[in-house]
């Protein structure tokens, strides 16, 4: 059902700070800050050979990391994606199986301009995991 990893998401409480942490310490390409309004962030992306990380800062006091910050004010992993081909016919499966999708259940566009969804981490071994449509 999987297919391959998308990118790793890190909460940071400094987006500036640690874009240009990636940019210019570890000599990565990163994307300008984007606000995501929808999804109450913003994100940076980092360039890889073989995935992207995400850096989230919020956007907003009703941002959906700020909880996360608050409990781990250092940052950290927040969430994984992984690819899927059809995410309609993946969260039917899932379901099937007792897995709960978050929210409403009806996928958004995600920071890619494509179909996302995120599996509750108690029903995913204690891990946010994201779903986008490849």
């Amino acid at each position: 059902m999987i297919g391959r990893l998308n990118h790793v998401a890190i909460a940071v409480p400094d987006l500036e700070a640690a874009r240009a942490f990636y940019r210019d310490v570890l000599g990565a390409e990163v994307s300008e800050i984007v606000p995501q309004p929808e999804h109450g962030v913003r994100t940076v992306f980092v360039e890889l050979a073989n995935t992207k990380i995400e850096l989230l800062g919020t956007l907003g006091d009703a941002s959906p990391i700020a909880g996360f910050l608050e409990r781990h004010p250092s940052g950290g992993i927040h969430h994984i994606c992984l690819e899927v081909e059809d995410i309609a016919a993946a969260r039917e499966r899932l379901r099937a199986r007792g897995i709960r999708v978050l929210g409403e259940g009806e996928p958004k566009i995600g920071a890619h301009g494509k179909p996302v969804l995120f599996l509750h981490p108690k029903d995913a071994l204690g891990t946010l995991v994201e779903l986008e449509q490849a």
